[in-house]
């Protein structure tokens, strides 16, 4: 196999950039131990909160033999890993579209499986990602100087490709008994990449945001984009390396898909927005969603728009759910520093059935005042927001994977350059707002969402043209891809 941290997509790497991603791999093998001989096992368990829904199968490594057999034909692995909320929410969306096209998706944790190599990599790199998310919101100088630049440019440049590349060789055992012709879709770049080291024959790699950076390559993989300005990015590989005109991706490496949503939501769309607009007409409470990312940032802005809203909340003129995802210390928090939040609200903690049973009862039913989730498990704490959103009128989020979902969306400062581009994207489509830099701003939108008609109204109509443009079956369309790849050529 050519050694995909020397040469990516025909352009060779420095050796100063070649060697310090050797040095990036040796580091880790010294840190977390070498278990390139293992021969892991690999078993098949019904996922807990999954399963239910959409049929998934968690691929449990190094845990012995299961008594459910991979299905060669129907099965469809989605690689992921918890980085945040929105490589899950991807997986999940991947997994609900294999689902309902009539496939079993299997649920790949590189993250999970604690006593391998792979995961403390991941993990490490994990923590320290979190971190960073947490010290951009409380430090404006760290933000601007650090992270901003790092996730902007950092992370763009190819010689970032080289080293993730090789350390992605660290995290190929773990498929050591993972059948080798089932499809398998990354939904962040590492299992793709350790995948395609580990010879895994059919790998799709869904990109992310809308933002091209080189970290997203995984060269072997057929890439998969969102929108079309990231797709000419990536096609031509634009500015991975500083003044620099590098050799072109393949053509047929990389496809446009449009947007990775669940089938759920993308198949109750033109309903749901009927209702939203049905509940303005009628002068129900507005409903808006909060929801905080899984790096736990973004409490203050919370604090400001809540607060906001309380005196539309005791009036019936709005009605609040809060999602703080599997970080309860945010809502403690909240609920000492906002007066009268507590009172108000109805707690909807670590009681999946209760969960479920308010988001079914919401999409037709009436809602009033405040309701906070918090789930423990990271499924529960994920799809949360995914079952929310149906009854939902307008979501409040940072433009990260949440803005390409088929909602009215508010969207509240960015965490990290890159996801800028995503707030940009949702309101070229017509179906989110711009990026409001600062609280004041993000009180106008507010607003305007609570006190007029137009802005709503608006983007609902959106939202439904851009159904039939197909922009949000991006999820179908990349299963379909990576079936499609286990045929023969004609």
């Amino acid at each position: 196999m050519q050694d995909k941290s020397k040469i990516i997509f025909g352009n060779q790497i420095s050796a100063k950039d070649y060697k310090k991603a050797l040095n990036s791999k040796k580091k880790y093998l010294k840190k977390y131990g070498d278990d390139r001989n293992a021969q892991y096992t690999a078993k098949l368990v019904e996922n807990a909160v999954l399963h239910a829904p959409l049929g998934v199968l968690d691929i449990r490594v190094g845990e012995g033999e299961g008594d459910i057999p991979f299905d060669r034909e129907k099965g469809v692995i989605v690689g992921n890993i918890r980085m945040g909320f929105g490589h899950y929410r991807i997986s999940i969306a991947m997994a609900s579209a294999a689902h309902a096209l009539g496939y079993t998706p299997y649920w790949m944790d590189l993250n999970s499986y604690k006593d391998t190599t792979c995961t403390k990599v991941i993990g490490a790199q994990n923590d320290l990602y979190s971190l960073g998310s947490r010290l951009s919101q409380k430090s404006r100088l760290f933000n601007k100087l650090v992270w901003e630049p790092m996730n902007y440019e950092g992370f763009r440049q190819l010689s970032y490709n080289s080293s993730d590349q090789k350390n992605a060789e660290l995290m190929a055992p773990v498929f050591h008994s993972v059948p080798k012709d089932i499809p398998l879709i990354g939904t962040h770049v590492w299992p793709a990449q350790a995948a395609l080291h580990a010879g895994m024959e059919h790998v799709v790699n869904a990109i992310p945001d809308n933002w091209p950076m080189a970290l997203h390559l995984a060269e072997g993989a057929t890439h998969t984009i969102q929108t079309h300005q990231s797709y000419m990015g990536y096609r031509i590989l634009n500015g991975f390396a500083k003044k620099q005109v590098l050799k072109p991706m393949p053509a047929e490496d990389i496809v446009y898909t449009g947007h990775y949503i669940d089938h759920e939501l993308v198949a109750n769309l033109e309903a749901d927005c009927d209702r939203r607009i049905a509940r303005k007409n009628s002068g129900e409470p507005m409903r808006f969603l909060l929801t905080i990312g899984g790096a736990g940032a973004q409490r203050e802005l919370f604090s400001a728009v809540i607060k906001y809203l309380l005196p539309a909340v005791k009036e019936k003129r709005a009605a609040l759910y809060v999602n703080v995802g599997d970080y309860k210390a945010v809502w403690e928090e909240l609920v000492k520093e906002i007066d009268g939040l507590e009172a108000l609200s109805t707690t909807h903690f670590n009681d999946w059935s209760d969960t479920t049973d308010f988001c079914d009862k919401a999409i037709s039913g009436d809602v009033s005042g405040i309701h906070a989730f918090w789930h423990e498990n990271i499924f529960e704490a994920v799809y949360c927001t995914n079952l929310l959103m149906r009854s939902a009128d307008v979501l409040l989020t940072k433009p990260s994977e949440l803005a390409f979902y088929p909602i009215p969306k508010l969207f509240l400062k960015r965490i990290g350059g890159h996801e800028k581009w995503g707030a940009i994207h949702s309101a070229e489509m017509g179906d989110g707002t711009l990026e409001c830099e600062d609280i004041p701003h993000t009180l106008q939108m507010v607003d305007l969402f609570l006190n007029e008609d137009a802005t709503l109204k608006y983007m609902c109509d959106r939202i439904k043209a851009n159904k039939l443009a197909g922009l949000y079956d991006g999820a179908y369309e990349v299963v379909k891809l990576a079936m499609e790849k286990k045929l023969p050529s004609p």
